[in-house]
């Protein structure tokens, strides 16, 4: 059975560690910029020093990225935890990570950090929470996407949970933008799409993240789908949701093909995928090519250009929650439900 950590109160205290990469000082100013807004909403905030640096593509070596996770991890009055960002190396913490001490406690955050989330979620049975990083939280107000973010870290077992795809998303990512009023440029309309081009209904338990990263967890102690979900899920089917980065159409092709071969979608009722400004046409070939040949492999119903990943906003998603999702007409709707 899924573990839900404890429902988020004001007065309580997030943690903000950076187990992949840190924030160069030219950006500190959108760490204190990010805590002033949590704090104004009633959170105590406790930073690690990790976050303050940057050294060859994380945020200090893999030891101290460790423990301070490890410690935050452990220490009952933290009971969120937020990285600033993601990054590019956190796979290589996960074998220094103290797993049977964690405690169910909410992670929030995506690119990278979805490296970490889903191995905790398939090691321990913790649902994790993939979302909004803690340095887009930097305005007074949030977008009605982004904001969802709070109402899922404060839900424990039982609750329901309902969102919709947003109206408009940010085409260019600035992170040196002024909020206006909000952090993001919502410039262009958003237009959920499907392979089939049909209306969609799936549901299953939510599993996913950045694509560039959690393949390769596959053949790993941290990548065991099957196991986790055996284990955790009573071999409920998987509704997977991922995003693409930075790979071209044909590696994204690979990457799933690679998932497929490695048996992810087995028992999976069905496959959602974010809006991404990479997936590069590689001789003809497009990323709208690897999504029909993913789903005639696999048979499962497919969605695309949703609110996941680098191209915000986004919607908040729970590995290990229930979920039933649906698209039509170009928007899309989400039941998440925190069931065992």
């Amino acid at each position: 059975m899924m573990r839900y950590p404890k429902g988020l109160q004001t007065g309580q205290t997030i943690g903000v560690t950076a187990p992949s990469s840190g924030v160069d000082s030219e950006l500190h100013d959108l760490i204190h910029l990010s805590k002033k807004q949590l704090e104004n909403r009633g959170y105590n905030i406790k930073i690690g020093e990790t976050v303050w640096t940057q050294y060859k593509a994380a945020s200090a070596t893999k030891e101290k990225r460790a423990a301070e996770l490890n410690a935050m991890l452990q220490n009952h009055d933290i009971r969120t935890i937020i990285p600033p960002w993601g990054g590019e190396i956190l796979q290589e913490i996960l074998p220094l990570i103290e797993w049977e001490k964690a405690q169910a406690k909410w992670i929030l955050g995506y690119s990278d950090t979805s490296t970490l989330l889903f191995a905790l979620t398939l090691k321990t049975g913790i649902a994790t929470v993939h979302g909004t990083n803690l340095i887009e939280l930097r305005s007074d107000e949030w977008d009605p996407t982004t904001s969802k973010f709070l109402e899922v870290l404060s839900s424990e077992e039982g609750s329901m949970i309902k969102q919709v795809s947003s109206s408009y998303y940010q085409s260019k990512w600035n992170h040196d933008k002024i909020p206006d009023p909000y952090i993001y440029k919502l410039d262009t309309t958003t237009n959920w799409e499907t392979v089939s081009n049909l209306p969609v209904e799936m549901n299953g338990r939510l599993l996913g993240g950045c694509l560039d990263t959690i393949h390769h967890l596959i053949g790993t102690p941290y990548g065991d789908v099957k196991e986790f979900q055996k284990t955790y899920l009573n071999n409920e089917p998987i509704l997977w949701y991922f995003e693409n980065c930075e790979m071209s159409a044909t590696d994204f092709h690979r990457t799933l093909m690679q998932m497929q071969q490695s048996g992810w979608f087995e028992n999976a009722s069905g496959v959602l995928f974010g809006r991404t400004v990479a997936g590069q046409e590689v001789g003809g070939f497009t990323t709208l090519d690897a999504l029909e040949r993913f789903a005639e492999a696999t048979s499962l119903p497919v969605i695309y250009n949703a609110d996941i990943g680098h191209v915000p906003p986004q919607l908040t998603f729970i590995n290990g929650a229930y979920a039933e999702i649906k698209a039509n007409n170009g928007t899309g709707e989400m039941t998440m439900i925190l069931k065992k």
